[in-house]
Formats: structure tokens, C-alpha cells, sequence
């Protein structure tokens, strides 16, 4: 969920070559992380008929990783490590090995992890020290410091039709989202990827959130289910995937598919600044409280975040949402980073404090997700889970952050310090 930049230089450039050069839309890295397929009954070979030999697939390079915002470091300097149930994270380790396993830097350490039945806690800690080498993450100017906050999936009551109750669109994906991939035009900034449509043959950005809600949205017919409460959209919007309680009867699934390509602006940050919600308020909760108190003032509120998600349908039986590696993200053992310094999918370990608190929360995570407001080398979103325990920490959640990346010993880093 990057976010692209605009100006008038990039424009001219995208405008002499669009029609050709511009592709439609779908999230970055994987910009639509893929769905795994549902399982379906297939037929079996006679008894008597030979198993087919499987060949391994074949190795493919690991992308090189620009090592000026890493450290050497040694496993004494991270703080808790020998207090921490790396077990516990196993199993995230495992979901991120069914994407990078083929990967040339991962091959060995995912098959190694592949072979270890149940290992208990003394073996997997003894795996990664083994098999891993720890960097210390820092900042442009070399500080260790940064920001944790968290996040977690919802719950929404909602409806796959439209009522008096059920009016709020959550929008599928439209079809006339562009994504603009700004390095082809040898435009600044180079990792970006903008979003736009066409407007007769001029490239324009996408719709704003203010005109996407509209009354006469541009986006009519392409909802994909309706829900009671747009202060509890806003926020699914913000943690990128929910589940909706359906009208009726059963439980629908949603997860990020892409977004309108413009910047997210924290209307909690207005809040404050307007002195409407003193600083130590203007949590998820807060907020939510704020809006409750003031239905007049909210619609321009949320208005003033332009950046808008769309949605698509999981397919029932995911063990947890899906995350931008395309893997279901687990329960405080996965987090969201900034994938310019932490590759997807890469175990980090983190020295935080539990939400409104000094108590410890040094733990190893996988860095299985990404997000808008997820940027610099000291930044994790931490995953909470599901349900209303996850909401409250991860609407408090805002505490001092230190990182350790982990990366396999053979992994690329060019220009370490």
C-alpha cells in the first residue's frame, strides 16, 4: 500500500506514452497478493498406478538487499531473546517458506524447516541462530529508534444487498483504475507506482474518498457487499482486510485488493490539531467516540483522507486474512514493514512495550504484510488478530520500536556497514 507522489513532471511524461504503457490495476509486491486456491475433490490414480516423480522446482535469484540501513549484530544484543518462545512463530515461519522457498537465498533454510517434525522451543531458537544472522535496523540518520502501532481484523455487520440499514458500499476493484508504473517513465520516486484513470485522453489521478462516497459515486455497481456503520468502514479501511456478519446468515471474508493511489492522512493527527480530541484520546476508540458525539462534523472528517481501499471476496477456510506476502497473516507473530528495508516474508525481531505500558514485548515476528502509513527502516504494524481483545490493543497500540532483521546466511546484502 505505497504511496505514489504527483507533480506535474511526472504527469507530462505519463501523458506523452499512456494508452501504451499503462496497465490495469490489481497491490504492490504482490500489489493483489495471490488467493490460494479452494481445495476440490480430484480424481485418484488406480491403486496399482506409480506416484509421479515431482521435480523441484527450480532455484530462482533473491533479490539483493541495499544493506545501508542494517548493523552486524550478535544474538546477546537482542533484548529477550533467550525469554522468547520462538515456537511460537514457527508456523509464520512456514507460511512465509510457502512463497519463498524457491527462492536461491531461502531453498536450504525452508527445506531444513520443512524437515524438523514439531521441533520444541530449545530447537527452533537453536534453528535460528543456526541458520540466520541478525542485523540491527536504523534510521536515515542512524538512530535506533522508531514506531510500533498495531492492527487487527475486524468485524462488521453487513449485507450483500443494499437496505435502509445496510447503505454503506464496500467497493470491489473498478475497472477503470489504472496503476502507472512511474520508474518506466524514468520518474521520481523510483519505487513508486501511481494510480489513475483515464478521462478522455488525459491520465488524471483516481477518485478521492470524498467523491468515491458520494451520493453519485462513480463506483456505483461495483459493490460487493454493504455495511451498517461508515465510522467502522473508515477504520476497515485502515486494517486492510475484515469480516462482515452477514444479514441472514453467515460470514463474508474481505481483504485488501488495491486502493486509489492517494495519500493517507491521519484524520486523528485533524483531531487534535482542531482540538477536538486532546492527544492521549485520539486512538481507534477515541475516535470512534468522537463520531458518536458529533454526526454533523464526520462526514468532512473522513472526507479529509483521501485514500480509499477496495475489497475483494476471500475464499472461506483462510487460517487469518491475507497479507501483502500473500500468506494469512498469524496472530501476534506477524507484522506489517516497510519492504524497502525489510524483505517480505523475513523473521524480525522486535523490543516494544505491550499498548499503554512499559511492560516488555520483545518477540520474533515475520514481516508478512505491508502498509501506506508502514514507512522507514524502524517501523512494524504489529498484528493482533481477530476479535475485540485485537481491537483494543491494536487501537492503543504506539509505543517506542527497536528491529532486528534475520536474514538467512547466504542472503544478499550489498554496501553493509
Amino acid at each position: 500500500m505505497h504511496k505514489p507522489h504527483f507533480n506535474k513532471t511526472v504527469w507530462r511524461l505519463i501523458a506523452g506514452t499512456a494508452l501504451t504503457l499503462v496497465l490495469l490495476a490489481c497491490r504492490s509486491t504482490p500489489e493483489t497478493p495471490p488467493v490460494p486456491p479452494e481445495t476440490s475433490a480430484r480424481p485418484q490414480p488406480p491403486a496399482t498406478e506409480a506416484a509421479p516423480t515431482l521435480t523441484p522446482a527450480p532455484a530462482v535469484p533473491t533479490p539483493a538487499l541495499a544493506g545501508n540501513h542494517l548493523r552486524r549484530a550478535q544474538w546477546a544484543d537482542l533484548p529477550g531473546w533467550q525469554d522468547d518462545d520462538q515456537a511460537a512463530a514457527w508456523g509464520a515461519l512456514l507460511t512465509s517458506c510457502s512463497t519463498l522457498r524457491n527462492q536461491e537465498a531461502w531453498r536450504a533454510v525452508c527445506a531444513d524447516a520443512a524437515a524438523l517434525a514439531k521441533p520444541d522451543r530449545a530447537e527452533v531458537r537453536r534453528f535460528f541462530e543456526t541458520q540466520f544472522l541478525p542485523y540491527r535496523l536504523v534510521q536515515a540518520d542512524g538512530g535506533n529508534e522508531g514506531l510500533a502501532t498495531g492492527y487487527y481484523e475486524p468485524l462488521l455487520r453487513g449485507s450483500r444487498t443494499p437496505s435502509a440499514r445496510y447503505r454503506y458500499p464496500v467497493y470491489g476493484a473498478p475497472d477503470d483504475l489504472l496503476i502507472v508504473d512511474l520508474p518506466a517513465f524514468n520518474a521520481e520516486p523510483r519505487d513508486a507506482r501511481a494510480r489513475a484513470r483515464l478521462d478522455g485522453r488525459r491520465i488524471v489521478p483516481y477518485y478521492e474518498r470524498a467523491q468515491i462516497e458520494s451520493p453519485a459515486s462513480p463506483l456505483r455497481g461495483r459493490e460487493i457487499a454493504w455495511v451498517e456503520d461508515p465510522v467502522e468502514l473508515f477504520f476497515l479501511h485502515i486494517q486492510g482486510s475484515g469480516r462482515l456478519e452477514l444479514e441472514g446468515g453467515g460470514v463474508m471474508r474481505v481483504g485488501f485488493a488495491d486502493h486509489n493511489g492517494h495519500p493517507y492522512r491521519s484524520i486523528g493527527r485533524l483531531l487534535i490539531d482542531r482540538g477536538e480530541l486532546a492527544p492521549e484520546r485520539a486512538s481507534m476508540q477515541g475516535i470512534k467516540a468522537w463520531a458518536q458525539q458529533n454526526p454533523a462534523k464526520l462526514r468532512a472528517v473522513l472526507d479529509y483522507n483521501p485514500r480509499y481501499v477496495f475489497f475483494r471476496e476471500l475464499p472461506p477456510g483462510l487460517d487469518g486474512p491475507l497479507g501483502a506476502q500473500g500468506v494469512p497473516l498469524t496472530a501476534r507473530r506477524s507484522i506489517a514493514a516497510d519492504p524497502r528495508f525489510v524483505p517480505l516474508g523475513a523473521p524480525v525481531f522486535l523490543a516494544t512495550t505491550w499498548p499503554l505500558s512499559t511492560r516488555p514485548l520483545n518477540q520474533l515476528m515475520l514481516a508478512q504484510d505491508t502498509g501506506s502509513a508502514i514507512r522507514g527502516a524502524v517501523r512494524a504494524d504489529f498484528f493482533w488478530g481477530y476479535g475485540d481483545e485485537a481491537g483494543r490493543e491494536a487501537g492503543r497500540m504506539k509505543q517506542s520500536l527497536r528491529m532486528w532483521l534475520l536474514l538467512p546466511r547466504n542472503y544478499p546484502v550489498s554496501g553493509l556497514e
